[in-house]
């Protein structure tokens, strides 16, 4: 019997042929929800979907935007932010 985890559909499910020769239920990771906005709640893009040991695995320019709040706040938030700061 499987965890009960892995009873539910959400899974994905994969038949792997083991070194013995049996064939082997293998249950997929899922995969992390989109990076959001801080602010806005808008997604942001340039940022990676991915398992922390994944994305540990890509050099650092390609983890997020290389500019202040890159993968935090949105690009219209930024600029805003940016504007706000100016002013005062």
């Amino acid at each position: 019997m499987p965890a009960n985890r892995f009873r539910s559909r959400s899974y994905k499910r994969t038949h792997k042929k083991t070194p013995g020769g049996q064939n082997v239920l293998r249950y997929k990771k899922k995969k992390p929800s989109k990076h959001v906005c801080a602010e806005c709640g808008k997604l942001l893009h340039g940022v990676p979907r991915g398992r922390s040991y994944e994305i540990r695995k890509l050099s650092k320019s390609k983890r997020r935007p290389n500019r202040p709040f890159g993968g935090y706040l949105c690009s219209e938030c930024t600029r805003k932010h940016f504007k706000s700061e100016a002013r005062s």
